[in-house]
């Protein structure tokens, strides 16, 4: 009977789960082994693997997964660091202590599409950013319609709206702490540079393992950035995993590629996942 209540009070979000998370994950994985278009459903055919084959072979997907394996070479490990040193520095009591966190934190409040839109008005040609660098003798460019520069603003944006997050994740970490193995590291002569090897990198080595994967995750599916920002231009040089994804979905009707590029792309996460827990050893006795 007590089981029996139990389900029921489940049931809503239980039936919320199966219709919006579990249906369309079984669903896709389906659809990666069709040519399926829903504007003429009755056409589909069996591709098995040939779709999965493709992917392989696709230059504009292989200029995509360059581009975001860039981006999360480039962003990852500094928004990490970063991160971390500013909970390190916001740790301490300091004038002003809460309204810094609080300055930092508010970015990752703010929705991805209104950061964006005001990012790519900064770096528009007649631009604050430009307007400022005019002032020092320095000429503008349109920042975000040049090759070289396009990618690397949208990644200084990422950094920079999402280094809150994790700066509060890490200052979760550092107050879990005990304070009597830095006194005792005091006392033993230990500086503080050493205090920061000798304890607090190894205690906090479970939440960078959560920060570093979880940033992973979130940078190997940027795309709200360049739906906004750029639309994968120019020629390209923005088009990453994601939002090649969604225009062979939406704008081609290829369903049944698309599908098979998410599933790829959740492997290649999947996988990176697992070897930066391996790597970072999670479980290990901390100074192990």
């Amino acid at each position: 009977m007590r089981a029996r209540q139990t389900l029921f009070f489940l049931s809503p979000w239980l039936l919320t789960l199966a219709a919006f998370y579990l249906f369309p994950v079984v669903y896709s994985l389906v659809l990666s082994l069709l040519n399926f278009n829903p504007l003429n459903p009755s056409a589909t055919t069996w591709a098995g693997l040939a779709n999965y084959s493709r992917a392989f072979q696709d230059p504009l997907l292989c200029k995509a997964a360059v581009n975001t394996l860039y981006f999360v070479v480039g962003t990852v490990p500094v928004t990490t660091v970063l991160a971390l040193v500013l909970a390190i520095l916001l740790n301490r009591s300091l004038p002003g202590q809460t309204f810094f966190r609080a300055g930092f934190f508010i970015p990752t409040l703010v929705s991805m599409v209104v950061i964006s839109l005001v990012f790519k008005q900064l770096y528009a040609q007649d631009g604050i950013l430009n307007q400022a660098l005019s002032l020092l003798g320095i000429p503008g460019r349109a920042w975000l319609l040049d090759e070289r520069t396009a990618f690397p603003g949208i990644m200084l944006m990422d950094i920079w709206s999402a280094i809150g997050y994790y700066m509060l994740l890490f200052l979760a970490g550092l107050q879990a702490i005990p304070r009597e193995l830095y006194e005792a590291a005091s006392i033993d002569g230990s500086s503080k540079l050493s205090q920061i090897f000798q304890i607090t990198l190894p205690h906090l080595r479970p939440v960078a393992l959560v920060v570093i994967v979880v940033n992973t995750i979130r940078s190997f599916q940027v795309f709200i950035e360049v739906f906004v920002m750029t639309r994968g231009g120019p020629l390209n040089s923005t088009l990453t995993v994601v939002y090649d994804l969604y225009e062979r979905a939406f704008y081609r009707f290829e369903m049944g590629y698309a599908s098979a590029i998410a599933y790829l792309l959740f492997a290649v996460i999947f996988l990176v996942s697992l070897i930066q827990a391996r790597f970072l050893r999670l479980g290990q006795p901390v100074g192990g």
